[in-house]
């Protein structure tokens, strides 16, 4: 096979990304069909820049590792809470056989360092992944969504002043992104842009 075709398979394995729903559908009890892995990547990595531009880390690493972080799913699908219990995932020979066989090492390199969590470039990469479902969540509970509200911010009582999904984040430029997101509508970004006019 050449190189050419190796690259050509991969890019095919990565169109899947867009067919794999978010399997969080089924415990937070909505059928959101826009929400799927690709575009989940999607914001992480656009998180994921400005979370290394803040922190002063490599974007470029930080970005792609956003981009490979769910890769594997498209082999072993995503799995929920409930699922990770009785599933078992083996992420280290998906990345090997997922990489391994392109001409280049640098993306199996990338999402090995990601899942070691070691690099101040993984720990933003992975805030960026969790910023993502605060947003999401954020958005559900603005629709009315009473367990994307518990999910968000804890059951009454179980979490003090700290927010339930903001206490997993471990760089201040994501605990700091994490609580501007908390006071924000998500429909604020387009209020000083709407007319009843054209122009």
């Amino acid at each position: 096979m050449t190189n050419e075709e190796r690259y050509a398979d991969y890019l095919y394995e990565v169109g899947t990304m867009r067919k794999i729903m978010r399997m969080h559908r089924q415990t937070l009890l909505t059928d959101d069909l826009s929400d799927n892995i690709a575009t989940h990547s999607f914001r992480v990595t656009h998180i994921g820049w400005i979370l290394a531009k803040r922190e002063d880390v490599d974007p470029y690493k930080v970005v792609m590792m956003c981009l490979l972080h769910d890769m594997g799913e498209g082999r072993s699908n995503d799995h929920n809470w409930v699922h990770k219990r009785y599933v078992k995932v083996y992420d280290e020979e998906i990345v090997k056989e997922q990489f391994g066989a392109l001409p280049d090492p640098e993306l199996g390199e990338l999402a090995a360092e990601y899942e070691a969590r070691e690099s101040k470039e993984a720990l933003v990469a992975k805030d960026a992944d969790l910023l993502d479902q605060v947003l999401l969540l954020r958005e559900y509970e603005w629709q009315g969504n009473r367990e994307a509200a518990i999910w968000l911010r804890g059951k009454q009582g179980e979490v003090g002043d700290q927010n339930a999904q903001l206490k997993k984040l471990k760089t201040v430029s994501a605990k700091e992104l994490g609580k501007a997101i908390l006071t924000r509508a998500p429909s604020d970004w387009w209020n000083e842009l709407w007319t009843s006019s054209n122009r």
